[in-house]
């Protein structure tokens, strides 16, 4: 059965346009699926990575810093439709300050160091087929934008959703998108190859790559960063930060006790009991970022070798095929993360960057800091926290979490957070305009909705 359910699902896709090495790809993780493969990684396989290069501590001469940017790319994932916080349109078109989208401030970036350094520095967009021509459109607003002879973007794969019970490519009549769902932002390596984006970079005198999500901010294109990278030799490196209390979610590299090769490690990939160690902040006491660099013609030739499947650890999701629906059947969804490429490349390294370089934003909690004036906007698109330390903000996720309700409780904007230590809202209220917090604050649920008067301090 299983041979004739690979083959179902993969004459799927194919009929649905995805590209033969993608249909690869999903056809080596089928085959783990298959092997009974979960994807964990236990504690006992690794030990803590604790000693990564210090980006504040490396010296890199101007002209090194540019000659290096002069030969990089900057690649944003931007597949995701925000769709947890009730958008549907890609989120980096979500207007973030003055108007301005995600996507404008990162176009605002590329340009000024352009600027600033002569260099041509395209900008590639890995979009999905739910994002792509929202975003195109968009960026006809920047005609300066484009590369003669580059894309501004190329798709991610996706790929049939299996049923659990027999892993057959799962049929949904309802609604037959729910069938699909996309492959990990792993997919980042085959989707380069197979859509000939990664030839033409190279072809285009392109050596390397800086590749970040764009709802992430703070990772703007950094010459010193591809200075060091260029000067490191390595093949690959990602971009780590010091661990807090606030990160013991997020995915870690960590070192492979068998061969001493630097891997991530995401929750998916850890088993409940030993929920304890990865969570510990002091035992693995870096975060990844999922910020990255590469070498695109060490990328090519790893590739080739391996007919574009590079076989990252692959990540099994269990969810139900409607994910709205507890009812309908379970499926498996396959998954691999671009940060476990790091496994894949001898030589690879982690440097460690300022928390500036990593400004998510995951939920509308982020979104109203960076609406604040906790951040001022520089002229060359970098946000700038205005405080010593970020405020932490927790907003009632009933009357908060989806960006039409979000934006319904702020009519005039966001409160003046450049004081505060703290914001917590519980129930529902509505600003009004010249809000301040000052220190911590908190707004505890009332029982009906209430209202913050205009000019109030908290």
């Amino acid at each position: 059965m299983s041979d004739e359910a690979l083959q179902h699902a993969q004459e799927k896709m194919a009929q649905a346009g995805v590209g033969q090495t993608a249909i690869d790809v999903f056809g080596h993780y089928y085959r783990e699926l298959e092997a009974g493969a979960t994807g964990l990684i236990r504690e006992d396989d690794i030990r803590p990575m604790t000693q990564p290069a210090m980006l504040e501590s490396i010296e890199i001469d101007d002209e090194t810093a540019r000659e290096a940017l002069s030969k990089t790319v900057v690649i944003k994932l931007n597949g995701g439709l925000g769709t947890s916080m009730g958008m549907a349109k890609a989120k980096s078109l979500l207007p973030v300050r003055d108007g301005k989208s995600f996507l404008d401030l990162i176009v605002e970036q590329v340009l000024a160091a352009r600027a600033q350094y002569g260099v041509r520095l395209p900008l590639l967009l890995m979009n999905s087929f739910n994002t792509q021509a929202d975003t195109l459109e968009a960026l006809r607003a920047h005609p300066e934008l484009p590369v003669e002879g580059l894309p501004l973007d190329f798709l991610q794969s996706r790929e049939p959703k299996l049923r659990t019970d027999d892993l057959t490519a799962v049929e949904w009549p309802e609604n037959p998108h729910l069938e699909w769902c996309p492959p990990g932002h792993g997919d980042l390596y085959p989707s380069l190859l197979g859509s000939g984006v990664l030839d033409a970079l190279i072809e285009a005198g392109f050596r390397y790559a800086t590749v970040s999500n764009s709802d992430n901010l703070g990772a703007g294109p950094d010459a010193r960063l591809a200075g060091w990278f260029a000067s490191s030799g390595a093949p690959y490196a990602a971009e780590v930060c010091l661990r807090t209390p606030m990160d013991r979610k997020g995915g870690h590299l960590a070192v492979r006790v068998s061969d001493g090769q630097l891997i991530l490690r995401e929750t998916a990939q850890t088993a409940p009991e030993e929920m304890d160690y990865f969570t510990d902040e002091h035992r693995h006491p870096y975060f990844h970022t999922n910020n990255l660099w590469f070498d695109l013609e060490k990328l090519a030739e790893v590739l080739r070798e391996r007919h574009g499947v590079l076989r990252l650890p692959l990540i099994r999701n269990v969810k139900t095929v409607d994910p709205k629906n507890p009812d309908s059947p379970e499926v498996f969804q396959i998954e691999s993360a671009m940060g476990a490429a790091v496994e894949v490349f001898e030589g690879a390294q982690a440097i460690c960057v300022p928390r500036s370089r990593f400004l998510p934003v995951k939920t509308t909690n982020e979104l109203l800091l960076l609406r604040s004036d906790a951040y001022d906007v520089a002229g060359d698109g970098r946000l700038e926290l205005v405080p010593d330390a970020t405020p932490s903000v927790s907003l009632d996720p009933t009357y908060y979490k989806k960006i039409g309700d979000f934006d319904e409780r702020f009519p005039h904007g966001a409160p003046s957070l450049r004081r505060a230590r703290s914001l917590s809202v519980e129930g529902d209220w509505t600003f009004g305009a010249g809000v301040i917090v000052d220190g911590e604050a908190t707004l505890d649920d009332a029982g009906e909705p209430r209202t913050v008067a205009d000019g109030t301090t908290l």
